[in-house]
C-alpha cells in the first residue's frame, strides 16, 4: 500500500510541477508577444495613420496648388468676357430699339398715306357730288381729324429722332404728350363705327349709291 500511496503522491507532485512548467512556459511564450503587439503594433499603426494623413495632405496641396495658380491669370479674361457679353447684349438691345422705332414711324407714314388717299379719292368726290341720300360725314365720322392727329404724331416722332443719337431718343415722351388728343379723337371715331358700318350696308343695297362707291374704289385702284 505505501508504494502505492507514494506513487499517487509522486504523480500529484509531478502533475503540480508539470502545471508550473506549462504555466511558466506559456507565460514566457505569450507575454513578450502580447507586449510587442500592444506596444509596437498599436504605436506602429498610429504612426502609419499619421503618416498617411500627412502624405494625403501633401498630395492634396500639390493638386490644389496648380489650380489656384492657373485660376489667377484666368480671372481677368473671364471678367473681360463678361464685360464684352454685357456690351454685346446692350448693343443688340439698342439695335432692336432703333428698328422698332423705325418700323413705328414707317407704319405711321403708311397709315397717313392711306388716310390721305381716302380723303382725296373718296370723301371729297362724294361731297362734291352732293348726293342728298348720302351722309358722307356720318359714313366716315371724324376721319379727317384722325388724319390730322396722325400727321401730328409723325411730326413729333421725327422731331424726337432726327439728328438725335439712338440712346437719347425719347419716344415715350411723345406718346405721353399726345395721349389726350389721341383719346378724344378715337373715342369719337370708335363711337360712330358701328353706325357707319350699318349705314354702309344700307348704301350698298341701293344701286345708284353703290355705283358711286364703286367709282371711288376704282379711283383708289
Amino acid at each position: 500500500d505505501c508504494p502505492g500511496k507514494e506513487g499517487t503522491g509522486g504523480r500529484k507532485r509531478n502533475l503540480t510541477l508539470l502545471r508550473k512548467k506549462l504555466y511558466m512556459g506559456q507565460r514566457r511564450r505569450t507575454e513578450p508577444v502580447v507586449e510587442s503587439t500592444t506596444t509596437a503594433g498599436d504605436h506602429g499603426s498610429l504612426r502609419r495613420s499619421q503618416s498617411d494623413r500627412t502624405e494625403y495632405s501633401q498630395k492634396l496641396q500639390e493638386k490644389m496648388a496648380p489650380q489656384v495658380v492657373s485660376s489667377t491669370p484666368a480671372t481677368p479674361p473671364q471678367e473681360d468676357e463678361e464685360e464684352e457679353d454685357e456690351e454685346e447684349v446692350s448693343r443688340r438691345m439698342m439695335d432692336r430699339r432703333v428698328k422698332i422705332i423705325a418700323e413705328l414711324m414707317q407704319t405711321e407714314k403708311d397709315y397717313i398715306s392711306d388716310l390721305d388717299l381716302c380723303i382725296k379719292e373718296v370723301i371729297q368726290p362724294l361731297r362734291n357730288k352732293q348726293i342728298a341720300r348720302f351722309d358722307v360725314d356720318g359714313l366716315f365720322s371724324n376721319i379727317e381729324l384722325v388724319h390730322q392727329l396722325s400727321a401730328k404724331l409723325l411730326s413729333l416722332l421725327e422731331e424726337a429722332t432726327t439728328d438725335v443719337e439712338p440712346p437719347m431718343q425719347i419716344i415715350g415722351e411723345v406718346f405721353l404728350q399726345i395721349k389726350g388728343p389721341l383719346e378724344d379723337t378715337y373715342k369719337i371715331y370708335c363711337y360712330h363705327h358701328d353706325d357707319a358700318h350699318t349705314m354702309l350696308e344700307y348704301y350698298e343695297k341701293d344701286e345708284e349709291l353703290k355705283q358711286h362707291l364703286r367709282d371711288c374704289v376704282q379711283s383708289l385702284k
